[in-house]
């Protein structure tokens, strides 16, 4: 069994227009909302052997933030460059190429990517929004990352924070 977890970056800040989109930090709702969604996981007892991240800042906050939480190591997360404005069929490619020794992969990013990613990977129910924060976890009836492919994917859950806007 493989398990991809989709973890959209939190709400970035749009405050200074100035800063170049990869450069934008969270804003306050981004700040509370990653820990939160990190409790949540933790609360499922989600722990991934590897964390992907884009590198923007925005996703790299809300890896080190959740990681922290669910207690996974801050030097074990791995950033790729080309998951910052990257595809669907890229992110296919990386996920087959791991270690097949790795149960499950946490991937921090974007959207429209990984919308488009997770309708890729989905046997139904296409996902038309990954909201900020938003957490999406697929599952494969595979024994290797190779295996992986479009439309067998088994969603598991689907998260996010305005699930609990009454909390």
């Amino acid at each position: 069994m493989k398990t991809i977890i989709l973890v959209r970056h939190a709400k970035s800040s749009w405050k200074d227009l100035s800063l170049d989109d990869f450069d934008r930090p969270l804003n306050k709702r981004g700040k509370r909302n990653a820990p939160f969604m990190g409790k949540k996981l933790k609360n499922r007892q989600i722990m991934p052997d590897l964390i992907l991240s884009s590198p923007a800042k925005r996703a790299k906050k809300t890896a080190i933030t959740i990681a922290k939480t669910i207690g996974y190591p801050k030097k074990k997360i791995k950033y790729i460059d080309n998951m910052y404005h990257s595809s669907a069929r890229y992110l296919l490619e990386m996920v087959r190429n791991q270690d097949d020794k790795t149960k499950t992969i946490m991937l921090f990013g974007h959207n429209p990517d990984f919308n488009d990613f997770a309708d890729m990977l989905l046997k139904q129910n296409p996902v038309y929004n990954i909201p900020t924060t938003g957490v999406y976890c697929i599952r494969f009836d595979v024994d290797n990352w190779k295996k992986v492919r479009e439309g067998k994917g088994e969603s598991v859950f689907f998260d996010y924070p305005k699930r609990y806007k009454d909390e």
